[in-house]
């Protein structure tokens, strides 16, 4: 089971040297990938209708893109993950382009991790249409993965259309991992259909085996080998190495092939030397217990 960190920006900030020294922390550790959240906006939460969503525009999300050029410079071995990149709100060819020239810098070292969102502000920002998110990210993952395989491709769907063109350069070994978010039915089944990994982001254990097993059982039914999607499942439990490590066995036991620590709400982790202890911390007791 790998180890994977997320990014508090939140507590840490974006200061540039902050992301460098905590990723570069990460990777001596024996972190195995980094995972930043994204969302595009936050909402105004004194807005007409009021807000009930879990953050506003106070919240600070770093773009996953232009963060993660800056540190394919700066790192040599650990993964990049978006995790999750909005992908309906976003243009596919340039997604496509995107994630490509950064998979190339990190020598193939990105993750793309995917969902449909759950903000309509967002996608009203980004001038797309919030109610057929779904069915748009389904056809969005065959065209990525059309435009990172093929030198000229042409695509004609519901949302997209591409006429013989092509992207280029193409990434490194002609494809990049995508992983999903989420843990409703349709997502499962999606990711059984297509999906190169799960990221359940906060469910437990007992629910996420039974998430796992429906995953399983439909990719069974598409011909595709049910034990080679991956499962990444995060711990918090913040505070509390014991439980911590707890929870990382826990998850072992229903599968996990990838376990990311997140310590953004935890309020005696204040500077970046203290979440760099943590996290150093963590990853040795768990190689130690787990």
């Amino acid at each position: 089971m790998e180890l994977a960190i997320q990014y508090p920006a939140d507590v840490l900030g974006s200061d540039p040297d902050v992301i460098r020294v905590f990723v570069q922390s990460a990777e001596e550790a024996g972190y195995r990938r980094f995972v930043l959240p994204e969302h595009v906006l936050g909402a105004d939460p004194d807005r007409p209708g009021g807000w009930t969503g879990p953050y506003t525009y106070h919240q600070r999300w770093l773009e996953p893109f232009v963060t993660f050029g800056f540190l394919a410079a700066v790192t040599k071995r650990i993964e990049l993950m978006t995790g999750v990149l909005v992908l309906p709100q976003r243009q596919t060819v340039l997604v496509a382009k995107q994630a490509a020239q950064v998979d190339l810098l990190l020598g193939g070292r990105l993750v793309l991790g995917v969902g449909t969102g759950w903000n309509p502000v967002e996608y009203h920002g980004l001038g797309e249409d919030f109610s057929s998110r779904g069915r748009r990210l389904e056809e969005q993952i065959v065209l990525l993965r059309m435009l990172w395989e093929e030198r000229v491709i042409t695509f004609d769907g519901d949302f997209d259309q591409v006429d013989r063109a092509g992207i280029n350069p193409l990434p490194t070994n002609l494809g990049v991992p995508i992983w999903m978010g989420g843990s409703g039915q349709l997502v499962l089944d999606r990711i059984g259909r297509m999906g190169d990994g799960w990221f359940p982001l906060l469910l437990k254990p007992d629910a996420t085996a039974m998430g796992m097993e429906r995953i399983r059982e439909v990719a069974a039914a598409e011909g595709r080998d049910p034990f080679a999607i991956g499962l990444m499942c995060m711990v918090t439990e913040t505070g509390n190495l014991g439980k911590q490590v707890e929870m990382a066995g826990r998850y072992k036991e229903v599968g996990a092939t990838s376990l990311v620590l997140s310590v953004q709400s935890d309020p005696s982790l204040v500077t970046l030397g203290q979440h760099v202890e943590a996290f150093s911390r963590f990853a040795e007791a768990v190689h130690s217990a787990v």
